[in-house]
């Protein structure tokens, strides 16, 4: 059974072709690129940053706070904002905002201004993901789709792995200003190439009231939620009344949202999509592998840099390993989706991962730098079968008009998993760091002639317990993240059997009922 291709409403202007084609590709890629750089690339900046403002390091995390939530609540509404002001005029309009706030960022001399600044960044960067998605399936030809989708998908990968890298290269040899000028150019490349290419196919647009109360709800809850994750770690988490708070604010406001967009004629989300078994199968997927993928993303240049001594630039080196048989595989996997089910290429690029996951959990501490690439370059033959196939997956069982909405969903719940990945890792790893560390203080019995040598000796063995019980937390974690690639590999069965595809040129299927998967 053939894999689902994307389904999307007859462009305005027939695809692009050869040279242009690629070079609409790499702007939109590229555009994605460089927002989804942006989540993760003043992490290891704040210090930095805090100092350079003269603010305590807790003050200069609502940099990144900011940002993150303002991009979480802008992403899910693309739907709606390019059904009222069309696709491209959305994407252009965010990547012009995105590159003059990010000129502001950079020239902020107070937190004050860079939150402020950073906040506008978020919400033009938020509809730059999903328009971007949904206007590559507008220039590439329908045989060409899964293609396009290979490429975006790549970007979205590999861009959170690059961000904490050249951030704290940046930061080191330039200044933490850098980190967001780097963007400009990379913006004005995106917007002449658009401009020039993808204008054509605008979407058509219909005037719609507003949705008031949904979009304050939903502003409400997803702020509430993102503030929680981003600071529980360090509030310790429900022993803060914050943190309690938060949560209730978010679960009372979410459940409130759902009920009024439910009911709502003309809602800001659309949320008819998740009605799709297809849709909602796949984005679960999504969600919960790249849940699991971001954590080892997260922590592996926590654990090189920390606990190995790693440079910056050496924990890059090993995890953009990565990203070659990633490149390698992804035409081959966009090339296999249309011709087997779907759900069967997405089954194996998720157990992959997992095997790479547990592949890990025999790490240690003396290890070389090949036991720690091996695993990185490996995991890049397992990625473009997930991205892609879920990607395609979800797109493809939703109605073309549908398709900007669903894209819009799909990010925000990538997202999404990637923050609550980010927040669980990094406590699980703490709180087993603490606990082993308990462990082998209980066990271990030094030499003579170590204890003997008193203040010193006793240094010693302390470093040596935390770097231990470190890397014992750190295999904790990876094996945790396997059980959740197994449970992804499993959940994307219950996904409807993919239906087969029209014949070149035929009448297009007509349309599934609610539940089911459609391949156009």
């Amino acid at each position: 059974m053939a894999g689902p291709a994307p389904v999307f409403a007859p462009p305005s202007a027939p695809p692009l072709q050869g040279a242009m084609m690629a070079f609409g590709a790499f702007a939109l890629a590229l555009s994605n690129f460089v927002v989804v750089l942006d989540i993760t690339i003043a992490n290891v900046s704040v210090p930095h940053i805090s100092g350079s403002l003269g603010v305590s390091p807790t003050q200069g995390t609502w940099a990144i706070t900011s940002y993150s939530v303002a991009e979480a609540i802008c992403v899910p509404l693309t739907g709606w904002l390019a059904g009222r002001f069309g696709a491209v005029r959305v994407f252009l309009t965010a990547l012009i905002g995105f590159g003059l706030f990010s000129l502001l960022c950079g020239l902020s001399r107070s937190l004050e201004a860079l939150i402020a600044f950073r906040v506008m960044q978020g919400l033009c960067g938020g509809p730059i993901m999903p328009m971007s998605q949904t206007l590559i399936l507008r220039i590439f030809p329908p045989h060409k789709a899964n293609t396009g989708l290979g490429l975006w998908s790549m970007t979205t990968v590999t861009a959170p792995i690059f961000g904490p890298i050249l951030g704290g290269w940046i930061s080191d040899n330039w200044n933490w200003h850098w980190i967001f000028f780097i963007n400009l150019p990379i913006v004005a490349i995106c917007g002449v190439l658009s401009a020039r290419l993808i204008t054509r196919y605008e979407t058509p647009t219909l005037k719609k009231p507003i949705d008031y109360i949904g979009l304050a709800l939903m502003v409400i809850w997803v702020a509430a939620l993102q503030i929680m994750l981003d600071k529980g770690r360090e509030e310790d988490w429900f022993s803060s009344e914050l943190i309690i708070v938060l949560a209730l604010v978010a679960a009372v406001f979410f459940v409130a949202f759902l009920i009024w967009e439910l009911t709502e004629r003309d809602p800001v989300v659309d949320l008819t999509v998740f009605r799709y078994r297809g849709f909602s199968i796949g984005v679960l997927t999504q969600s919960t592998s790249f849940a699991a993928f971001f954590a080892a993303v997260v922590l592996i240049p926590l654990f090189l840099q920390t606990n190995l001594d790693y440079t910056a630039t050496v924990a890059g080196q090993a995890m953009g390993f990565m990203g070659v048989l990633a490149v390698i595989m992804s035409p081959i996997a966009a090339a296999l989706v249309p011709k087997f089910d779907v759900r069967t290429l997405i089954s194996f690029g998720i157990t992959w991962l997992g095997l790479m996951a547990f592949l890990r959990t025999g790490w240690v501490t003396g290890m070389d730098f090949f036991t720690i690439s091996l695993p990185q370059f490996l995991q890049g033959l397992g990625m473009p079968f997930f991205f892609i196939g879920t990607t395609a997956l979800a797109l493809g069982s939703v109605r073309p008009e549908q398709t900007a909405s669903a894209a819009g969903i799909q990010n925000f719940m990538r997202t999404l998993s990637g923050a609550i990945a980010t927040s669980m890792s990094t406590t699980m790893w703490d709180r087993e760091t603490k606990y082993n560390h308990a462990e082998l203080v209980a066990l271990i019995h030094p030499p003579a002639d170590l204890v003997q040598q008193g203040l010193f000796g006793r240094s010693m063995i302390e470093r040596l317990v935390s770097i231990e019980a470190v890397t014992l937390a750190t295999n904790s974690v990876f094996m945790g993240c396997s059980a959740i690639f197994l449970v992804g590999a499993i959940i994307i069965w219950l996904a409807p059997r993919p239906q087969p595809r029209p014949a070149p040129g035929g009448s297009p299927p007509p349309q599934a009922p609610a539940g089911e998967a459609t391949a156009h």
